[in-house]
């Protein structure tokens, strides 16, 4: 597994030399952008602006504009230059609660990987992480931009998942939310009952990717001149007055499956 970002982990005085991996990968088919006319692959270049030519990827470089149109380029050197600690060092300044942390600021998970000199005091963290039930907050840089990030023990790794910042999380005020609705207690009483009936623990191995799966029927199919029947989708709103009849109905289908 190829890493992604060479650095440490630091809590207290505590240095813990690391390698991040990705810890995720697309279960979505590889779909290439094609031409409708005559189905020739899309091709997106990276173009000089005023030579019309296509630059490669190692005669690239990065650069801000100023105000009278020049641009200051910034090699990688100057990226560590505005704070050396930060793109070497994922910090851990706090350690909290992970449920304290709402699922709306979680964004990419990576694992880390210790350097065979850190494997001890991984190890430790590790365990205590996983002892407290904490999981460490911390920054750190990677692709040129600050990241905050949580730390946890998942198995035998810990985890880093990034996290968005709270500027970054859009207001609900915008939303059209409902307000001063009156729920009846027989309602809420009724749907408790639903959700304790439907509830069980989690076991993340019994949900699939199942939509890539039928994609890839239907693309069989196809291939093959097989024409299919297009379905017929229609989404049924609950009506208020009819709320109480699905949610017994709902009920009672969950008991005849039990039984």
């Amino acid at each position: 597994m190829r890493s992604i970002w060479t650095g440490a982990i630091s809590f207290g005085l505590v240095n813990i030399p690391v390698k991040i991996h990705s810890a995720t990968a697309s279960s979505t088919l590889d779909l290439h952008m094609l031409d409708k006319k005559d189905h020739s692959n899309i091709r997106f270049v990276r173009v000089n602006e005023k030579t019309g030519k296509e630059v490669a990827w190692e005669n690239i470089t990065k650069g801000y504009k100023m105000p009278n149109d020049e641009y200051v380029v910034l090699t990688d050197k100057d990226f560590e230059l505005a704070n050396a600690k930060k793109t070497k060092t994922i910090e851990i300044t706090d350690f909290v609660n992970e449920q304290e942390i709402e699922s709306v600021y979680y964004e990419t998970p990576y694992y880390l990987e210790p350097d065979k000199s850190g494997e001890h005091a991984y190890a430790l963290l590790r365990e205590a992480l996983e002892k407290t039930h904490k999981a460490g907050v911390a920054t750190f840089v990677m692709r040129n931009k600050e990241t905050l990030a949580i730390l946890k023990a998942s198995k035998n790794a810990i985890v880093l998942n990034r996290i968005r910042f709270e500027e970054e999380i859009k207001d609900t005020s915008e939303l059209k939310l409902p307000e001063n609705i009156q729920i009846k207690n027989n309602e809420l009483k009724m749907a408790v009952s639903l959700i304790e009936q439907l509830s069980g623990k989690f076991d993340i191995k019994q949900y699939k990717d199942n939509y890539s799966a039928e994609l890839m029927k239907l693309i069989k199919a196809k291939a093959k001149g097989i024409k299919l029947k297009e379905p017929k989708l229609k989404v049924v709103h609950s009506k208020t007055q009819d709320l109480m009849d699905q949610l017994k109905a709902s009920l009672n289908r969950k008991l005849k499956k039990a039984s």
